[in-house]
């Protein structure tokens, strides 16, 4: 006879139930499955549940309070692709430098280019930057992405500026905050979400065929970085963090931790999105989880809400948008897809019209599956107009929300 603590999980539950049963080990094995239905509500526990009641609090927000409530009335508009935007306004090598950065790469070992650096533009041209901005407020949007997708140490050494991710994320979050203040109204609040992308690197994939156990960041290197992203977007005036695209939940494990260690630290504690990325028909994120293994990696966070975006367009990403929303009954979920699939002769890069993505979000809805709804790459604001414009007749996705935060005071 042996204790195997496999958790077995019947239901989104706490609570430890000591269970006889077969297993891989043989007969007369003890299994500890989540308990079905309990820990939500306080009744005493059975004599054979190991409960503990401070491992799922209900979270108090600092910032952003209304949030949790106003995603319980209605569904809630995201903005649409920065970097599809960018692109609109045809920025030559000199204008991604400025005048500060004008002879950047003459010093020995310095990266010769910057063009594609978008994080660079909040630096050197802020206005653009705030334009984008405003044009997802005018749309529609409730909640505006920093340009910080790539604002970390880890990803801005490729351009040799590792130095200025923490002021990228500064200036970033006053820009997004500058915006939405401007188009706030009490009847409908703006929000900025603090953007943290995956990084160009991954902590369990290697990067070279030839060596499985080759790395080239670690779970470290990761957690610095995003540390000092998280603390500098909370500065400049986020009021929620956003975890996004991520293809390897090591990286994301590593982005929480050091989220979860800044709270800790600052007394803040600003709603949380996850979202993942499938990157193809397998189901599975890049570094293998299906969505439902996913999303029992991320849970402890406790977000506000979990979601996909990006690599699929709407229509491919249903069926694990389904999914989500079937096994993550406790939070709300997010979905902002890619316009469809690339298309390198459209304008956009992509093949969906506004009324394309609106229509499948619209679908999305009825189907009670969302809680928010925006775009990724290849979106604009006339798709943000066109998806706010879809979805405001229908309710969103109900969810038992005392679980995981509280209402706004």
């Amino acid at each position: 006879m042996g204790f195997d603590f496999h958790a077995h999980v019947d239901e989104q539950d706490i609570g430890l139930l000591l269970k006889k049963s077969p297993s891989f080990f043989g007969e007369g094995v003890f299994h500890t499955p989540i308990v079905p239905g309990f820990g939500r509500h306080p009744e005493p526990a059975p004599g054979n549940v190991f409960y503990n009641p401070g491992l799922m609090k209900t979270i108090s927000y600092t910032r952003a309070q209304a949030l949790p409530g106003i995603l319980a009335q209605r569904i809630m508009i995201l903005d649409g692709a920065m970097g599809t935007m960018i692109q609109r306004f045809r920025l030559d090598e000199a204008q991604y430098r400025g005048e500060r950065f004008k002879d950047f790469g003459k010093t020995p070992g310095q990266h010769k280019d910057v063009k594609g650096n978008n994080e660079l533009l909040s630096l050197t041209r802020p206005d653009v930057i705030s334009d984008i901005h405003e044009a997802y407020l005018a749309a529609g949007a409730d909640l505006i992405e920093t340009n910080t997708f790539g604002a970390t140490t880890i990803a801005q050494a490729d351009y040799d500026m590792a130095d200025l991710a923490r002021e990228m994320n500064l200036v970033s979050a006053q820009l997004a905050r500058a915006a939405c203040d401007k188009f706030s109204t009490p009847d409908k609040p703006r929000f900025v979400v603090g953007a943290l992308g995956p990084t160009p690197k991954t902590a369990s994939i290697s990067p070279d065929v030839n060596d499985p156990g080759a790395r080239n960041v670690n779970f470290e290197q990761l957690r610095a970085a995003y540390y000092e992203q998280v603390e500098a977007l909370v500065e400049g005036g986020a009021d929620v963090i956003l975890v996004e695209t991520i293809f390897d939940t090591l990286n994301a494990k590593a982005a929480l931790f050091a989220i979860d260690e800044y709270f800790e630290a600052s007394g803040e504690r600003l709603p949380l999105i996850i979202s993942g990325t499938v990157t193809d028909a397998s189901g599975r994120i890049l570094s293998g989880q299906t969505v439902t293994a996913f999303w029992h990696s991320v849970r402890h966070a406790q977000p506000v809400a979990v979601g996909l975006n990006c690599a699929l367009g709407a229509a491919l990403m249903r069926p694990y948008i389904q999914e989500l929303a079937r096994v993550a009954p406790d939070t709300f979920i997010s979905c902002y897809p890619n316009a469809g699939l690339p298309n390198p002769m459209s304008e956009t890069g992509f093949d969906e019209t506004p009324a394309d993505t609106s229509r499948l979000l619209h679908e999305f809805a009825a189907e009670g599956l969302v809680n928010i709804v925006g775009g990724c790459c290849g979106t604009t604001p006339d798709h943000i107009g066109a998806i706010a414009n879809a979805v405001a007749p229908l309710p969103g996705r109900a969810v038992k929300r005392a679980f995981f935060y509280a209402e706004a005071a």
